[in-house]
């Protein structure tokens, strides 16, 4: 096992970094005049911009480490949430994204108040703000101080984050979305530039590509599993994973708030898409290193690598890459994290200034950016004392998983409704979102009194042995599709015990066939190299080629 620890020269490329990306937040502060500059970055960013801030702020440092630890252990089938993120992406632009952009809303849940009223709205934007700050911000703090905490077992997990809260909300207080996303673009591309030499490297190491598919079953090298699969059965990519990418790609403020302030509808949808293009090398610079390492440090000769499978990535990075170079891959693993947190912070910053402190107080746009930096303070300390906390949760994974199945399929039920299907009275979200989360609650409370059990993995001796008592199973994939579907049941109850809304109120909010033709005619006149349905097609070719590869 190599020795943990950085060089003087990976300590300076880390030190350098962190100086650049601070003083780079800091520089954009002094642009910052109006809600629009602070909070949507003047709504003039470009597409590049937006496709590399999403795929930044969605790949923290406990995705770097997740995933090779996954594939070491049961192989590459948890590239499924990369390419489903993708397919999230495509059906994003194509229904979901112009109603925002026509809105120019601020936030999300601004929506549901345009489609819906104001109830669902501050509904929403309360359970996001919770989110934001007790899942997002302190999950990915705690995923940070775990990577610090590898390299200076010393240092306590308290210490950790508050440094890393600090600096990441330091140039995040002064510079706003503006600051978010161009730092965010910077830690993209030392992301990929990171997680390309280390699958290099690894990759060299192992010697072919044949000698892999020799060593290694064919079961851990294919993406698809069983249906009866503990940990990710097929069926669940349709239902969960579908589901909860779209709560994660369409709806979280801490995402879509960067496509919010594109310059117009094409670069947003260009930059959506560009983010999906990203996802998909993932298997090949993060996934597969880890069946790589499986190879070089075979569990039986390392245990300890087998009990504690989040070393994989430290051990391919301090075992093959030499100094300098090391210390550029800890930048990229220092930049996932702020990035994931820059991002959160602003988000939820965004959302109580403008869903809460500029609906009960009218200020002007000078007044509300103060408002935003102190609230953005405010988060940046509640997460730091928080995220410490995670460490009661058995680990991560299912930290958020547990919040998320639970919380998010009656917000998914809303938007779909409230897009779809005219009907939907004003109403009817409230309802929904009550019946949708009061179910969710009634599920937890079974699973908490093992009346239920939600299965994350292979069940543990203790919950087979529930099971031959006759305590039911249910897969967490499984859970928000029954969520949505109760969520759903209810917004139709309680649209069609109302009157239905005049045509006035949904217009432009809903979608029909008929909008799609008048986009049609609209992307008629554009070159045929910028229009997004083409794009939108070669992901699709992409991604059926990659599953066809490793199926």
């Amino acid at each position: 096992m190599p020795s943990f620890t950085l060089s003087w020269l990976d300590l300076v490329t880390v030190l350098l970094y962190v100086v650049f990306i601070v003083w780079l937040g800091l520089y954009f502060a002094r642009r910052m005049q109006t809600a629009d500059d602070y909070f949507l970055a003047g709504r003039s960013l470009t597409w590049w911009l937006i496709g590399f801030s999403l795929f930044a702020s969605n790949v923290s440092s406990s995705t770097l480490l997740g995933l090779a630890s996954s594939a070491y252990g049961t192989g590459i089938a948890v590239y499924n949430y990369e390419w489903m993120a993708t397919l999230v992406l495509i059906f994003f632009v194509l229904f979901i994204l112009p109603f925002y952009l026509r809105t120019r809303i601020y936030t999300i849940p601004e929506f549901l108040e345009r489609r819906f009223d104001s109830r669902a709205r501050l509904y929403f934007s309360g359970l996001l703000i919770v989110l934001n700050i007790l899942v997002d911000t302190a999950g990915a703090l705690y995923a940070g101080a775990l990577v610090l905490k590898i390299l200076y077992p010393e240092v306590p997990i308290w210490l950790a984050v508050g440094l890393l809260g600090f600096l990441a909300g330091l140039y995040t207080v002064a510079g706003g979305l503006k600051a978010v996303v161009y730092t965010d673009a910077v830690q993209a591309v030392l992301l990929l530039l990171g997680a390309i030499l280390v699958a290099t490297f690894s990759f060299q190491a192992v010697g072919s590509w044949e000698v892999v598919t020799e060593r290694v079953p064919t079961r851990d090298l294919s993406i698809i599993l069983p249906a009866d699969d503990p940990v990710l059965p097929w069926p669940g990519l349709v239902t969960g994973v579908f589901l909860l990418g779209f709560y994660f790609w369409c709806t979280n403020q801490f995402m879509v708030q960067r496509v919010l302030g594109a310059r117009d509808l094409n670069h947003g949808r260009w930059g959506s898409l560009f983010a999906g293009l990203l996802k998909l090398p993932v298997l090949f610079i993060m996934v597969l290193p880890g069946i790589f390492a499986r190879m070089l440090y075979p569990p039986e000769q390392f245990p300890m690598l087998a009990a504690n499978t989040d070393l994989i990535y430290p051990m391919l990075l301090f075992d093959l890459l030499p100094a300098g170079i090391r210390g550029l891959v800890i930048t990229a693993l220092v930049a996932a994290i702020m990035s994931s947190v820059d991002s959160t912070l602003n988000s939820a910053s965004t959302l109580v200034t403008m869903d809460f402190i500029r609906r009960f107080k009218r200020q002007d746009s000078h007044t509300l950016v103060g408002a935003g930096r102190w609230v953005t303070v405010v988060f940046m300390t509640l997460a730091i004392l928080w995220a410490p906390q995670i460490v009661r949760f058995p680990n991560l994974w299912t930290y958020l998983q547990a919040m998320l199945a639970y919380l998010s399929p009656p917000v998914v039920a809303c938007f779909l409704m409230g897009i779809f299907w005219k009907r939907a009275t004003r109403s009817s979200a409230f309802v929904g979102l009550l019946v949708g989360h009061l179910a969710a609650a009634v599920f937890l409370g079974l699973n908490l009194a093992d009346r239920l059990i939600v299965q994350t993995g292979p069940l543990s001796p203790e919950q087979q042995a529930l099971v031959a008592s006759g305590v039911p199973v249910v897969h967490f994939l499984y859970l928000p599709p029954i969520l949505l579907v109760i969520s759903m049941m209810a917004i139709v109850v309680a649209s069609l015990l109302t009157p239905a809304p005049r045509p006035e109120e949904v217009e432009g909010l809903t979608w029909s066939p008929a909008f799609f033709r008048q986009e049609s005619r609209e992307l008629a006149a554009l070159p045929w190299y910028q229009n997004y349905r083409l794009h939108a097609l070669g992901l699709l070719a992409l991604i059926v080629w990659i599953l066809v590869w490793f199926r």
